[in-house]
């Protein structure tokens, strides 16, 4: 196999002696041929199973030509929507739209359309009434059950049904799509391929479904009842797991939906074997003079070490997606990537990330994930570490060491999360050392999300003194190294459990480390995860009991405004929020008020806004290396803010 793109039309199919291929891929992402785009994954794991793959990218949805393009496949459609959901990539928290597609020619929005996969599907289907169709990639995955749908604001079907696909890959899917290719290719009706794990598919009753099952709350009654869809999301979640899950079914209507047992993490070498195919590493030169595809500038220095997450944190998906399983390379596939990126005519020497969901993940959490699966009740982390966990960061450090040490690279950098609650559950501080000393540029950005405890515990996250005592670490090493770099943490507004004092607490917070940050996230519910399931029923899916979620546009923007309280445009929310929740203390001149009062504020130039750090946290550069004063026990502080303990 030579490393050249495959086929985007019939000449390029005719150069290759071809006259039909077996399979299509159809995707809302500009054509891309590196391994951090999942059409380039699938594409090559089909072509080197002996498979003929075309692919169609970003069709024009509004006639069937470009579904055309490429003939009827011999034994299917394949069709995803990137590496995004659709709705996310084209609307922001507040449902705008945005101003830039990072995965279209020269970053232009108009390339794809809302809900691309069902789209899609839809128009194969009037361009070749019979086909077989098979879904996957991240939209199809994450909205496999009935969901919540914020865009929409309520719950949808399953995307398997809307589609009208035939089967649904969901995970990373490279075992999955060659026993799918396998199937179809031995004659198999699609309805007839329901035994193979990581999929889902629709069955007419429950007679037709083989093996230990569990059923869920249905459709309907999810769409009515938000008790029932807690209680769905709740095993849904509990049997993701590909050792000792069970058949999940849901029914809709007069049909079941039938999600398999999730499929087996790679092993080392078939993940090697995954990043050794003959990707281009570039996208198709059709898009050079369209300005090319921007998202290639995050990944074209950068490697993937590792996939899957045990970290399990409520407002992410990786879990649904790629399972709490922690798969890695090899040093000697990492080392042979990173050679490779040296001989690039345009590589500066500076290798941007060796890293991955979370860099700092090498491997399963315990041995007993190994073979047993994930607990189903318990997580590694969260509330603190497991007693099994295994802490060790010796095989990263290694890593990291060979690659810097390759001929041609200046430095290499750690730019994905890393959990900074797993580097404070090691014994010792050569990982961090390290870290600091050789793969930061400048500042190195974690996300703690928040401090208020009953805002961690719906976030699954550490206890707040877990930050502080990284913090007070991290600026520590960088002084005994004689370093001065900067810490940047991910704050989150508005997350479930989030009140207006949760969100004042964090203000305070901020103001006692001297450090506003210059983004803050709004929670955003997104399909699949634990948060977005408390925001859409106000239960905790874990215990059924109810939780506070701020929905109004007020109280969202006084959140947000709290996190950046010194930024003038922001004064009046402020103010409000402030007198709202009867913390009008905080409001003078003293050096505990987050605000001056009315009429003592500047508009622009403020001690506030000339004197907050933007950039970054760097206390350890003026010697600031205490505690930062406990504003809880403030004794001005009126007794509203509630309990601080995670609730139970």
């Amino acid at each position: 196999m030579n490393n050249k793109f495959l086929p985007i039309s019939k000449a390029d199919m005719e150069e290759r002696g071809w006259d039909e291929l077996d399979f299509v891929i159809v995707t809302a992402d500009a054509y891309v041929d590196h391994h951090s785009f999942g059409t380039a994954i699938i594409s090559r794991v089909l072509e080197k199973a002996g498979y003929k793959v075309g692919i169609i990218a970003q069709p024009n949805w509004k006639t069937t030509d470009d579904f055309m393009r490429l003939g009827k496949p011999r034994l299917g459609f394949l069709v995803n929507a990137g590496n995004m959901d659709s709705m996310v990539n084209h609307y922001s928290v507040s449902k705008r739209a945005r101003d830039k597609d990072l995965y279209s020619p020269g970053g232009k929005m108009g390339y794809r359309p809302d809900r691309a996969t069902i789209v899609y599907c839809n128009k194969i289907r009037e361009a070749y009434k019979h086909v077989p169709i098979v879904i996957g990639g991240i939209e199809a995955s994450l909205r496999r059950f009935a969901h919540y749908d914020y865009w929409s604001d309520r719950v949808r079907n399953s995307i398997l049904i809307d589609s009208g696909a035939d089967l649904l890959i969901f995970g990373m899917g490279e075992k999955q799509i060659v026993n799918v290719a396998d199937a179809l290719n031995n004659g198999f009706d699609p309805k007839y391929i329901s035994f193979i794990d990581g999929t889902c598919y629709l069955a007419d009753s429950l007679d037709e479904i083989y093996g230990d099952y569990v059923v869920v709350p249905s459709m309907e009654e999810v769409s009515t009842d938000k008790r029932k869809y807690a209680e769905a999301f709740k095993i849904q979640s509990e049997e993701q797991d590909p050792f000792r899950g069970k058949i999940i079914v849901q029914q809709h209507g007069v049909k079941y939906l039938v999600q398999n047992k999730p499929e087996k993490p790679l092993n080392r070498e078939e993940l090697d074997e995954v990043y050794a195919l003959p990707y281009t590493k570039t996208y198709h030169p059709i898009y050079e003079d369209m300005g090319g595809i921007p998202a290639i500038n995050e990944v074209k220095f950068s490697i993937v070490n590792n996939r899957g997450c045990f970290g399990a944190c409520s407002f992410c998906a990786i879990t649904f997606h790629q399972g709490r399983a922690v798969q890695s390379r090899s040093h000697e596939s990492i080392l042979e990537e990173a050679r490779e990126i040296t001989q690039m005519p345009d590589f500066k020497g500076y290798i941007h990330d060796v890293g991955g969901p979370t860099a700092n993940f090498r491997g399963p959490a315990c041995n007993k994930q190994i073979t047993k699966g994930a607990c189903k009740n318990r997580q590694c982390l969260d509330p603190s570490p497991c007693k099994n966990l295994k802490v060790d960061h010796t095989d990263y450090i290694n890593l990291l060491r060979k690659v810097r040490n390759l001929p041609g690279v200046k430095k290499v950098f750690v730019r994905s999360g890393i959990r900074y609650d797993y580097v404070m559950a090691d014994k010792d501080n050569k990982f961090l050392r390290e870290l600091i000393k050789h793969h930061i540029s400048g500042q190195l950005k974690v996300a703690p999300e928040h401090v208020a405890e009953e805002v961690l515990y719906y976030m699954q996250k550490p206890a707040g003194e877990t930050y502080e005592k990284f913090r007070q670490k991290f600026f520590d090493i960088n002084r005994q190294l004689g370093m001065n770099q900067y810490l940047i943490p991910y704050l989150m507004s508005s997350h479930p459990g989030s009140t207006l004092h949760s969100a004042i607490e964090l203000a305070e917070y901020l103001r006692d480390i001297h450090y506003q940050p210059e983004q803050v996230q709004d929670f955003y519910p997104t399909p699949g995860t634990l948060s977005t399931t408390m925001f859409y029923t106000g239960l905790d899916p874990r215990t059924m009991k109810p939780v506070y979620v701020p929905k109004s546009r007020e109280e969202k923007a006084m959140q947000r405004a709290l996190l950046q309280f010194s930024q003038p445009r922001n004064y009046d929310l402020v103010h409000e929020a402030l007198v709202k929740a009867g913390r009008e203390d905080l409001i003078g001149f003293g050096p505990r008020c987050l605000i001056k009062p009315r009429g003592e504020f500047k508009s622009s130039g403020s001690r506030d806004s000339k004197n907050k750090s933007s950039r970054g946290d760097n206390r350890s550069s003026k010697g600031r290396n205490s505690r930062p004063k406990k504003y809880s026990s403030n004794k001005n502080l009126k007794n509203t803010r509630g309990s601080k303990k995670r609730p139970r």
